[in-house]
């Protein structure tokens, strides 16, 4: 009965150690939820203001054949899936290598009509074990990614559509509601025919381009396809560390949970212990009287 009772000491103590890192882990996932989700949310005014300037110049310019906004006959598709390079996220890679593996699955008969460039150690491993063709790979992201970190391979990407390496290009990643929500997704990023026919929206401004409207989109496209790119990593990044905040929250209550079980069987034991020892004592005095 004592060993028993050590040994639910220890787990206690195991379980107290435990809780201490998943608090102190929850505490950091919020503090840079912050900052992740602050930098999310300015790069937004930066694309929209890009996506009005290409659909002014779309709209204004007649007969213009660029590959990023003419749709062809899909034989290839690309996909850029963003995941983490850490565990402790809860469901946030599962999620989303699920959705973009059963997608190709439907979508695809072989390795053949598809290519992967891949953001995150999680997903190029569950990836590289299971023989997917990746063409490209990030890793060791910061949780606070500047555009310069992500530039090659969105630079990639883009590039190889254009030289017509796919006809599709696709990115896959968790989009941010809130701390607790993150949502897979998967958008179709190029070729960019809601640029192309913009007569939905309203644009706001007039301008004049030098040297010519053709030349300007030549330049602005390639940009405005990284730019879609890079806000869609930092949402998913926002979305790690709201998962990894909310999984290490839950942790942290289960770990507490644990604790006052194991604490009342613990309180158990001892009062077995305490009465059988008392059983023992007055079992020994009637027999010696």
């Amino acid at each position: 009965m004592a060993r028993s009772m050590r040994d639910i000491k220890r787990q206690i103590k195991s379980v107290q150690n435990t809780k201490q890192i998943t608090k102190a882990m929850e505490m950091v996932a919020a503090s840079k939820l912050r900052k992740a989700q602050e930098k999310a949310e300015a790069a937004r005014p930066y694309s929209e203001k890009l996506k009005e300037v290409v659909s002014s110049i779309a709209a204004g310019t007649q007969g213009i054949q660029h590959p990023m906004l003419v749709s062809r006959p899909v034989k290839r598709t690309g996909y850029l899936i963003v995941t983490s390079d850490r565990g402790l996220a809860g469901g946030y890679n599962a999620n989303i290598l699920r959705k973009v593996t059963m997608l190709i699955a439907e979508r695809h008969k072989s390795k053949d009509e598809y290519d992967l460039f891949v953001i995150g150690r999680k997903g190029r491993d569950f990836l590289r074990r299971r023989e997917y063709p990746i063409v490209e790979e990030l890793t060791e992201l910061s949780d606070t990614p500047k555009f310069a970190d992500i530039k090659s391979i969105a630079y990639s990407a883009v590039q190889q559509f254009e030289a017509g390496a796919f006809d599709e290009l696709y990115i896959c990643y968790n989009r941010f509601v809130n701390a607790i929500t993150q949502v897979p997704s998967v958008d179709r990023l190029l070729p960019m025919d809601q640029v192309a026919a913009p007569e939905h929206q309203e644009v706001t401004a007039s301008y004049e381009y030098e040297p010519s409207p053709e030349g300007v989109l030549e330049v602005l496209l390639p940009k405005y396809a990284e730019t879609l790119i890079f806000s869609a990593i930092l949402d998913g990044k926002a979305s790690e560390l709201g998962a990894k905040m909310t999984a290490m929250g839950s942790a942290t209550k289960n770990a507490s949970k644990m604790i006052g079980e194991l604490t009342l069987t613990y309180n158990r034991a001892r009062q077995a212990a305490i009465t059988q020892e008392i059983t023992e004592i007055v079992a020994g005095a009637n027999a010696q009287s």
